[in-house]
């Protein structure tokens, strides 16, 4: 059985829990608090020494780290990584724009949001963080006009990789009002059979970000 190291509230790993309920795999769940440094400790960093979730660990001890390089590892072989060699590579591309142009700045508004004090210094980066994810969005927006899916013609692990942080964005103070086709999308993948959402944040996280993005949605 796979061991699935992961925080509940993180995107990143909210996407192995999607595509392993899609798969129907059994798997054990170890939540790992890596916003209280449950992932730097000398147990976890003996598994993935570079102190991050999510990784999976399969019964012979081999441990994988980095959610999308999990993604495809389960997905292989799958209809949710399908296609010939051109086709995957379209998927991996927007695999990367995930945590290279979308992830950096979706994720990290809302973490700085969600969970950092009001005063923390983090938060003059905000204005910085939405500049670039909104940039990261519109692009999203573009292709989206045009195709109904980020992992060709059907569903795949590029729309559970970019669904992960995108449809939290509201947490960072992203308004996705202005992106009819993104919303769009995101009402597809809820959807889809066997959908699972992500369980909801702890209370004083929800605080958090209720008094750090009605003042300042973007």
């Amino acid at each position: 059985m796979i061991t699935v190291y992961g925080y509940s509230p993180s995107g990143n790993c909210h996407k192995l829990r999607m595509l392993l309920g899609y798969l129907c795999r059994d798997y054990r769940w170890v939540e790992t608090d890596s916003a209280h440094g449950a992932s730097r400790t000398p147990e976890y960093l003996a598994k993935n020494p570079n102190g991050k979730v999510p990784i999976i660990e399969l019964d012979d001890g081999r441990v994988l780290a980095e959610s999308d390089a999990i993604l495809c590892y389960l997905a292989d072989g799958t209809k949710y990584f399908a296609g010939d060699a051109w086709q995957r590579a379209q998927t991996l591309s927007w695999m990367f724009f995930e945590q290279y142009s979308h992830e950096p700045y979706v994720a990290v508004a809302r973490f700085i949001c969600g969970w950092t004090p009001a005063d923390n210094p983090r938060r003059t980066d905000l204005p910085r963080l939405r500049e670039r994810g909104h940039q990261a969005l519109a692009v999203m927006e573009k292709h989206l006009a045009a195709n109904a899916w980020f992992s060709g013609a059907n569903y795949g692990i590029a729309d559970i990789a970019l669904f992960g942080y995108t449809h939290c964005a509201a947490d960072g103070g992203f308004d996705l009002a202005a992106y009819p086709a993104i919303r769009g999308w995101l009402d597809r993948v809820r959807a889809e059979p066997g959908f699972v959402p992500m369980p909801p944040i702890a209370p004083e996280n929800a605080a958090l970000i209720a008094q750090s993005t009605t003042r300042d949605l973007v």
